[in-house]
């Protein structure tokens, strides 16, 4: 799903090369607030950890 995801979001930036600065002003901005880049990396880590996901069965 993420694949047909980023896959769509480049066919757009393709078409509308202005939508490109959007992006990554939405990006920077994201990763400018140090809560929300903790909170992403601690669900990246906690969907791949196998402990967590043994403790959760």
């Amino acid at each position: 799903m993420k694949w047909i995801l980023l896959g769509a979001l480049l066919g757009l930036c393709l078409l509308y090369p202005s939508l490109l600065a959007v992006v990554l002003a939405v990006v920077a901005a994201v990763l400018s607030k140090p809560l929300l880049v903790a909170f992403g990396l601690g669900l990246a880590v906690g969907a791949r950890s196998p402990l967590l996901r043994r403790r959760t069965r």
